[in-house]
């Protein structure tokens, strides 16, 4: 009944426009999924869409730099998921020609790429009945199975999507429905992921080191290299904060000292390009 009842919902009301389900390329469901960690779905589509058209596969991506990338990638947020596909691309050129393994060890092997990434992958680019959980899905489940319970972990979910998974034609098409039911959920009851052990508040935007810390990356971007207090007055902040987050991007990767200015960092330069 379960089963019946989610895929009744996509036969009517599923998005199956979606550029990322017109595709079972495993780049581009790679992309599709890491831009939609922490991403709604309507900023993701013309962002997807642009970003392929800059970089069509692992090799035109690989090539590139970070700076192009990040500059690509704004408008998303959560500039280091772009850093991490980039380095991801990289990895995959370099390790295996270009392809994408099948196997998801490997595949978690990658920078950038997790345990729901990774399942996530094998389902919608190969139909591989890899359990996975996100927001949705984590809500579908705690909605019709765990009614009344509190602080629910994710492993008394986990036996129940693999059990599903494992009984469907095609998981691929049965986690596109989990996760457009899943949607549609959250606009008509109380958000049933608030009784999950694992639910966090995001915090306040506005005014954060996130906020700042993408202003520092689009700054950098946008120029070869610059100053503190360049980068200052670009992201609109007091110098003082500026000098503070600029030796945590560096050590985190992201950006590096060169001299007396700031670049973005790009793995691929060695010492004497300083």
């Amino acid at each position: 009944m379960f089963r019946r009842l989610v895929m009744s919902h996509w036969r009517r009301h599923g998005r199956h426009d979606l550029p990322w389900r017109r595709t079972t390329d495993p780049y581009r469901i790679l992309v599709s999924e890491v831009m939609l960690q922490q991403t709604q779905v309507p900023r993701v589509v013309d962002k997807y869409r642009e970003f392929l058209r800059a970089f069509p596969t692992f090799r035109a991506l690989a090539r590139s730099g970070p700076a192009r990338v990040l500059k690509v990638w704004q408008g998303l947020g959560y500039n280091r998921r772009a850093l991490q596909l980039y380095r991801c691309a990289g990895a995959v050129v370099g390790g295996s020609g270009g392809t994408l393994p099948r196997e998801y060890d490997a595949l978690c092997g990658l920078p950038g790429i997790g345990p729901y990434t990774a399942g996530a992958v094998l389902a919608f680019a190969f139909d591989i009945p890899q359990p996975i959980i996100e927001t949705n899905i984590r809500r579908v489940y705690l909605h019709h199975f765990f009614p009344r319970s509190r602080n629910v972990h994710d492993a008394r979910l986990m036996p129940l999507i693999e059990r599903h998974v494992s009984q469907v034609h095609s998981p691929r098409i049965w986690y596109g429905a989990l996760m457009d039911y899943g949607t549609h959920l959250a606009s008509e009851v109380v958000n049933p992921n608030r009784r999950s052990r694992h639910h966090t508040r995001q915090t306040v935007f506005e005014g954060s080191d996130r906020q700042v810390r993408g202003s520092v990356l689009r700054a950098l971007a946008s120029r070869s290299r610059l100053i503190a207090a360049n980068i200052a007055r670009a992201a609109h902040v007091p110098v003082e904060r500026i000098r503070g987050l600029l030796p945590v991007l560096e050590r985190e990767g992201f950006i590096r000292r060169c001299r007396h200015t700031w670049c973005v960092h790009n793995p691929h330069w060695s010492l004497s390009d300083r």
